[in-house]
């Protein structure tokens, strides 16, 4: 999360914040997940602020399992399912509606094997996935980089010298694979408080646990906010999610879709996003942390966007957007 969040948390504490959190969660699996979908502005209105995306539907979704919570990374399945991971090293496999879900549980929290057990050392911000299924996990706190196989297994991690000064709770929250094989991981936060808008970001000359060597550059984007993921397009450009906190208590957020091209990326490059769409208080929003983005055979694209509530079931909630874009009406930075 990042710093401005961070540093109320003593204040919400000593209001009473505890009592709005959910239970601290058990292992446990199988049980269903529920869809609510969120009423929608007019179109004149969603399109007044998300221009070229168009949001087909919002879901907040709901879990009776108390291991539910905290999900910030996302990648969407061949299958049509989507797979994200928490900030406790869980993950969930779900069908979204619309897609019919296979034989396995809908839900599914087991904890991947990566040694730790503390929270503080799995919590997974950013996740990519390769064409032989293999996972990698940005985690926070440690800024390790943990690669997985396709069946969630631990393979191995590095701690890539360029990121082991990213302060805690301002780690590794974006990470895309590029076309080529290698990888871009973005910081959440810019570099000083003094800094609005550019972030500090490391360019990997392949898979970052055998190349954690990496390249630093920086991103530019709109003034004041996170960055806390990225989806690749296949033409080489990247759509950027970003998130500020607006008010502390109870906790709002806005946020932007930008878009980048990954063809600028390279060592000691500033690389300019371009903002695409506003999430704003008109619209169903929360704490939005998580993006993929899925090929349509109509030549657009699907965008998932996904919210951490946090582990505050009572006072956040965990929401599902499923929006639609013409990769031709997005502009090339």
């Amino acid at each position: 999360m990042r710093r401005s969040i961070f540093l109320i948390l003593p204040l919400l504490v000593l209001v009473g914040l505890s009592w709005g959190r959910s239970p601290v969660p058990k292992r446990s699996h199988e049980k269903a997940i529920y869809f609510a979908p969120e009423v929608l502005p007019s179109p004149a209105t969603m399109a007044r602020y998300l221009g070229p995306f168009q949001l087909e539907q919002a879901w907040q979704v709901r879990s009776d399992n108390d291991a539910f919570y905290g999900y910030s990374s996302l990648i969407p399945q061949p299958d049509g399912e989507l797979l994200a991971f928490n900030d406790a090293g869980g993950y969930l496999r779900f069908a979204p509606p619309g897609v019919t879900p296979k034989t396995t549980p809908r839900l599914s929290l087991e904890k991947f094997a990566m040694g730790q057990r503390e929270k503080t050392l799995q919590d997974v911000e950013s996740s990519v996935e390769g064409p032989d299924g293999q996972i990698w996990l940005g985690l926070e706190t440690t800024n390790d980089i943990v690669r997985l196989n396709a069946q969630l297994e631990e393979t191995g991690r590095a701690a890539p010298p360029l990121m082991s000064q990213w302060a805690v709770n301002t780690g590794a929250e974006a990470m895309a694979r590029m076309a080529d094989g290698r990888f871009v991981v973005v910081r959440e936060v810019t570099r000083s408080l003094f800094d609005a808008r550019l972030h500090e970001a490391v360019l990997f000359d392949g898979d970052p646990v055998e190349h954690p060597q990496g390249h630093g550059f920086l991103l530019d984007v709109p003034d004041n906010f996170s960055v806390v993921d990225m989806a690749p397009i296949p033409d080489g450009r990247a759509l950027v999610l970003m998130r500020r906190l607006i008010w502390p208590m109870p906790m709002r957020f806005a946020g932007r879709i930008a878009i980048i091209d990954l063809h600028k990326v390279r060592p000691g490059a500033v690389v300019h996003a371009v903002p695409l769409a506003s999430l704003a208080s008109v619209l169903p929003v929360d704490n939005f942390e998580a993006i993929g983005m899925v090929p349509r055979h109509d030549g657009k694209l699907t965008v998932w966007i996904m919210s951490d509530d946090n582990h505050m079931r009572v006072l956040q909630r965990t929401l599902l957007w499923k929006l639609a874009v013409d990769p031709k009406q997005l502009p090339w930075p």
